[in-house]
């Protein structure tokens, strides 16, 4: 078994409890209340503006040409997830330049920004893999359950549940297990980042309500 596989069991509890979490249920049956997606959306921007930055302070890191482009590859990724931000944006009026985050937001955010700046590649590959697999798990998963043609985040379970995102969290992992041994602290790293996802979907359903 693979280090990234072998993390990602380890946290099993925590994926579950984001796949029955009231927020990711309710986008999963269309019922989520437009403005709490919105907030949500906003303060995803705001992350991710956060995570590319991650990725790049991780390409600076790179000491060999495959990790480089690797990272590349997944800054395009980032881009991309931007690009259905905006188009959410403009849809319901969201002012993703202007987003005053949240406390939950600000403290991920400081973690990978923070991991990214003084860990090695191999740590930050631990803190940010969470995300990229989690978002792969959900978006699958409530595609395997199915959506109605009408559900207002088809979009979203779309883009989450789609080969090109499935690779990108692969590539990642790939990485992980390539810069990470298994040391404990780059487990503590990995769980901490998956407690974290666990309380940003905690945050859209009571900070941002």
């Amino acid at each position: 078994m693979t280090l990234a596989r072998s993390l990602w069991q380890e946290n099993s509890t925590t994926a579950a409890a984001a796949l029955a979490h009231p927020f990711i249920r309710d986008i999963a049956d269309g019922s989520l209340p437009n403005r709490t997606f919105s907030a949500y959306v906003a303060q995803d921007a705001f992350f991710l503006d956060a995570y590319a930055r991650a990725y790049g302070l991780a390409m600076s890191r790179s000491a060999e040409r495959e990790t480089l482009l690797a990272f590349a590859g997944l800054i395009a990724g980032v881009r991309d997830e931007l690009v259905l931000h905006d188009d959410y944006a403009q849809e319901w009026g969201v002012d993703v330049n202007n987003v005053a985050p949240t406390e939950t937001t600000m403290v991920y955010t400081n973690f990978l920004l923070a991991t990214a700046a003084t860990g090695s590649v191999g740590l930050i590959c631990a803190a940010m893999t969470p995300c990229m697999r989690l978002y792969a798990h959900l978006g699958q998963e409530l595609a395997r359950i199915g959506a109605e043609p009408d559900n207002p985040y088809l979009d979203w379970i779309r883009t989450y549940s789609g080969t090109e995102f499935e690779l990108l969290a692969q590539s990642l992992e790939r990485l992980l297990d390539k810069h990470c041994t298994g040391e404990p602290v780059e487990r503590a790293i990995y769980r901490q980042a998956m407690n974290l996802e666990l309380r940003f979907f905690d945050s859209a359903t009571s900070e941002l309500s």
